[in-house]
Order: C-alpha cells, then structure tokens, then sequence
C-alpha cells in the first residue's frame, strides 16, 4: 500500500505465483515464526489516566467513568500467570519466541524485558499503548514511535527491529519507521503467506504479514475457538497446508498468542498440542521474525 496526493493505492496482485527461488535456512520451505502479545498494563484504562477503558477481555463490557477493576485483573492474569507458562512450554521445546510488547506494558512489567533477554526472545515493538494508530497525528506518532525505542532498548537492552500496531497503522506509520531508522521490518499487514518489500521514502522496506486466524485472539473475537484444541486443529490445518505448497515455493506462517488469553489453564494444552506437532514434522524452520527478516534481506532482493 502506498500513499499519493492523499489517495491510497493497494497492491492486489502480490506475487501472483511468482514467488522467489529460495529456502530457509536448514532447506526448509516453510518459516514459522510464534509471536507472543505483551500487552499488561497498555491497555486502556481511566486508572493509568488514559481517556477511556479498553472494553475487551474475556467479556466485552466498557465501563464508563469509573476505572475498570474487572478488566485490569483479566490483564493482571497474563503477567502473572500466564507469560510463565507460556514461554516455559517454548523454553522446554527449544523454540525461539517473539514477544509483540506494547512499551507501556514493559514498563509495567520490567522483569517480562528482563527475562526475554535472558532467553534470547525478540521484542517486537507493538506500540505505546494497546491501540490503533489509524487517524493519530503524524507529529505525535512521530514522538510515540521515538519513545517507544528508547524505553524498549532501556528495559531489554536492545532496540526493536520490527513494529506491528495494533489493529490499523496509519497512512504515515511505515514512513516514520524508515525515518526513525533501525527497523528491519513491519507486520501491519495481512495479505500475504510470504515476506515481501515496499517502496517507503524512497527505498525499499520489508513487510512481514500476520495473521488473525491462527490467533488465539478467536478464543474472544467471535468465539470461533472454545476449547484449546480448537485452537491446536485449525493451526495444524493451516501449517500442513503450507508446509504442502512450501515443496514448491517458500512459505511463511503466523502464530499470534497472547499471554492472558492461551495462558489459561483451559487452552495451554491447545499451544502445546501444536508445538509438538511442528516439532516433529520436517522441512519448517522455527524462528523469531527478527531472523526471518534477516534472512529475507540476506537472500530477496528488492
């Protein structure tokens, strides 16, 4: 997608089958990359003297004028709780995990910046707070987007080299990326199975699509996964399929979790399930989206 005059233009036809002759590392063709929302304590609430309560957790209820103690202690559960449980099942399993941290949330939880080091996940930057960007004035994302580095090198010891907002970017989000400098790539889009570049400011920028429907994120938005296995079937469906077309050419896939949601004691099996299976298969390349770039960059030219 690109901005002109003020219209904006998408890309409709991608690749159209013509995808690049390459392998990720090891000959797999299929790239898997689990990023874990670090979201606990970004999210909008009139206690952190924000304009408004977020009104989704595991009920969708705003409440309006009063801060919200139901839905900060939904959100307690995924720091206190459901973080540790998360990343010990990838820590048993050896995988690498990309942490999706909002740097509000960081801030919040220091030790969460602290421990990713020490396993050697990367953070992603998600933004300030839990929101969109769609619409925000370019001068104030501009020093959000500022802020945000500087709190996350400050916590994790290391700068971002990706950003994913929250629900829309807006029509400026990827050129202040290009002009902060450092980002290697961006995840906001979501309409494509496989990395890809656009032309931003005049050079090109890498993209790293996500995905909504292998996303935890179903288990509150329409319900669409009720018990963990849910979960574990649909993903499965979707890696086998692209580990099926990855015989022909690369493919890329999106593992969205969030810690107070697959945290649950409820849905944990489903993650664990779906790790297992990944694990045992051949020809897919578990990584973090910071190596997956990397390589992109390494072997794709614009």
């Amino acid at each position: 997608m690109s901005v002109t005059d003020g219209a904006i233009r998408r890309d409709l036809a991608g690749y159209r089958n013509q995808y690049p002759a390459i392998r990720w590392p090891g000959g797999a063709g299929l790239a898997v990359s689990f990023v874990l929302n670090i979201e606990e304590g970004a999210e909008l609430s009139l206690a952190d003297g924000d304009e408004r309560n977020e009104s989704r957790h595991e009920v969708n209820h705003e409440v309006v004028g009063a801060p919200d103690l139901c839905l900060q202690s939904h959100f307690n559960y995924g720091a206190r709780v459901g973080y540790p449980r998360i990343t010990q099942l990838f820590t048993d399993a050896g995988l690498p995990l990309t942490l999706n941290a909002c740097a509000r949330a960081l801030e919040a939880t220091p030790w969460i910046a602290r421990d990713a080091a020490e396993r050697g996940f990367e953070v992603c930057c998600h933004g300030w707070r839990w929101e969109s960007h769609a619409g925000m004035a370019e001068s104030v994302e501009r020093e959000l987007i500022q802020r945000c580095v500087s709190t996350i090198e400050r916590l994790h010891g290391k700068p971002p080299v990706g950003w994913h907002t929250k629900s829309s970017s807006s029509v400026n989000t990827r050129r202040l990326l290009v002009e902060q400098g450092g980002f290697l790539y961006d995840s906001d889009a979501y309409d494509d199975d496989l990395p890809y570049y656009r032309e931003v400011a005049g050079r090109p920028h890498l993209v790293l699509p996500y995905a909504f429907d292998t996303n935890d994120m179903r288990f509150f938005d329409s319900f669409a996964y009720v018990r963990g296995r849910d979960f574990a079937d649909y993903a499965i469906d979707a890696f086998e399929w692209l580990l099926e077309e990855s015989r022909q050419s690369p493919r890329m896939m999106s593992i969205g979790l969030h810690t107070r949601i697959i945290g649950r004691a409820g849905r944990i099996g489903g993650l664990r399930t779906l790790i297992q299976h990944i694990a045992r298969r051949q020809g897919a390349w578990v990584a973090t989206r910071e190596q997956i770039a990397r390589h992109w960059l390494a072997q794709v030219r614009p």
